[in-house]
């Protein structure tokens, strides 16, 4: 996440979906750290939520949560997600966030 507050929304974010039992149940979440890219401001450490999953249906649940989570927060931030290696930056927020990232995901799946 890029933005004002995005340490506190990361937060939010994991605790969202460790609350979300269908996550919970099939998907490892854990905190990454590590040093800033050299094109990223700032001296601290950046932390990276990473959710693991065995299987596509968890691509769809976890974009389901994000929405719904996305739509309790003040202002959306700019988040990046990564899959396979491949990254989708999702920015605003409308009732078509987590298809966006499924197809995202699916699109990048299918191109790898």
């Amino acid at each position: 996440m890029v933005g004002h507050g995005a340490d506190e929304e990361l937060r939010s974010l994991r605790s969202w979906l460790l609350e979300t039992p269908e996550i919970r149940r099939h998907a490892r979440i854990s905190w990454q750290t590590g040093d800033p890219s050299p094109t990223e401001m700032g001296a601290g450490a950046v932390e990276t939520l990473q959710l693991i999953t065995d299987n596509f249906w968890q691509i769809a649940t976890f974009s389901l949560s994000y929405a719904a989570w996305r739509s309790t927060r003040r202002r959306a931030p700019r988040v990046t997600i990564e899959y396979n290696g491949n990254s989708v930056t999702i920015e605003g927020s409308d009732d078509e966030t987590a298809e966006r990232i499924v197809q995202a995901l699916v699109n990048q799946d299918q191109t790898s």
